[in-house]
């Protein structure tokens, strides 16, 4: 989407994630009037590194260690097992909308590194 008084003297602000394979794997674009979120950039640093270790999808609004939602069934086997899965543990919708619980939750920690800093100061 192009706004209407696009400006060729004013720039936008960007943030790329690239994985080590060289594939971007995100694009956050922020106009010059809306400040980036780095909380929400970690979070979904986070949310790819999770998703990838456990072999998930992480949902809207997804929290680190959250559940994630399974991939679907890619046969019938497949689905039958997931459907007395979903029965058995109560941890999903249906068939097609399955969590799990993460097995790899790497959480960065970026509240230790403000409080170190603001220790050094004040020493």
């Amino acid at each position: 989407m192009i706004s209407n008084d696009v400006s060729n003297t004013e720039t936008v602000r960007n943030v790329f994630i690239i994985d080590d394979k060289g594939i971007v794997r995100l694009i956050l674009v922020y106009p010059m009037n809306v400040g980036r979120s780095i909380p929400e950039i970690l979070r979904a640093l986070t949310a790819l590194q999770v998703a990838d270790a456990n072999k998930l999808s992480m949902p809207a609004n997804w929290i680190p260690c959250e559940p994630g939602i399974l991939p679907a069934p890619q046969t019938f086997a497949e689905l039958e097992a997931r459907k007395r899965e979903m029965e058995k543990n109560q941890n999903g919708m249906s068939w097609y909308l399955g969590f799990q619980n993460v097995k790899d939750c790497r959480v960065l920690e970026t509240d230790n590194c403000t409080c170190d800093k603001i220790e050094e100061k004040n020493r």
